[in-house]
């Protein structure tokens, strides 16, 4: 049996995509990550697609007509960023208008837990952020290792 990956992706990666491979210079990539939604084996948070349509352009525009991969808040979604900001609390930046990372590692953790899911035992899931492991650094690696929820960045995606 192939084994296939399984993203949920943050803002920065699709932001960063978008800035060293345009939409307009590299459609070649844009077509596969459409593949990748369209196959259900890329989503994300309703708070990334929040984060993204902040700013008036490409990137946001592309993300509309994908917007069936951002995925809304759920009461154990809920009840996971509760906990996550109990054991982090300075995990959520208080100036920003949205932070979408407590999201993302509970939905992740959602899927994981999932027994649906649970049955695609020859899937990996894995968090895509452009966030790296520093030190003890609050960010989405450090969280998700805690978790038990491996992360890559975009060039390893």
């Amino acid at each position: 049996m192939e084994k296939k990956n399984f993203y949920i992706i943050d803002s920065c990666s699709l932001i960063d995509l978008n800035r060293h491979n345009p939409i307009d210079v590299f459609p070649s990539l844009w077509k596969k990550i459409g593949e990748l939604i369209d196959s259900d084996m890329m989503v994300s948070h309703i708070e990334v697609f929040n984060e993204i349509t902040q700013q008036d352009d490409v990137l946001a525009e592309w993300l509309k007509k994908y917007k069936k991969m951002f995925k809304n808040v759920t009461s154990r979604q809920a009840e996971l960023v509760n906990k996550i900001l109990k054991k982090y609390p300075s995990f959520v930046k208080i100036d920003k208008s949205y932070d979408a990372d407590p999201w993302l590692i509970a939905l992740a953790k959602e899927i994981q837990e999932d027994p649906q899911q649970t049955l695609l035992f020859s899937i990996k899931r894995l968090i895509v952020t452009e966030e790296s492991l520093r030190g003890n650094k609050i960010k989405i690696p450090f969280v998700c290792r805690d978790f038990g929820i491996e992360c890559i960045n975009r060039v390893e995606m």
